[in-house]
């Protein structure tokens, strides 16, 4: 089955910036990610998205998930969980794109976080 693939436009803007500062995330009140070297997102009408390197992710608590799915714009999208070791998993909280398309080829290996289950803060 061929996917539809689009490209970014003035209808669909995709902008790629580097994040000014720090990010930092939590989830339930424990840090799992901190870094100086995040890109910011900005995709039409959404709000903003931090894509976090892998490295800067604390590696014990990412437990990669069943669940993929498709953008047409940014390509196949895989998902982890967080697993914070006291017995609650947090499912598919985590989105990267391992083969982004090209016109966002930046984000590839980065690690996004749904800002409505996780705290991500912009210092």
């Amino acid at each position: 089955m061929k996917r539809l693939v689009l490209n970014p436009s003035a209808a669909h803007p995709i902008t790629i910036v580097r994040t000014r500062g720090e990010v930092v995330v939590y989830v339930s009140d424990r840090e799992v990610a901190r870094t100086a070297r995040a890109l910011t997102l900005l995709e039409a009408k959404y709000l903003p998205v931090q894509y976090i390197p892998i490295e800067d992710v604390v590696a014990t608590v990412l437990r990669p998930s069943a669940t993929t799915s498709y953008c047409p714009y940014k390509g196949d999208a895989a998902y982890y969980s967080v697993d914070l070791g006291d017995g609650v998993v947090f499912e598919d909280l985590i989105w990267t794109y391992r083969e982004p398309y090209p016109a966002v080829a930046a984000i590839a290996g980065r690690l996004a976080f749904y800002a409505n289950r996780a705290h991500v803060i912009h210092t």
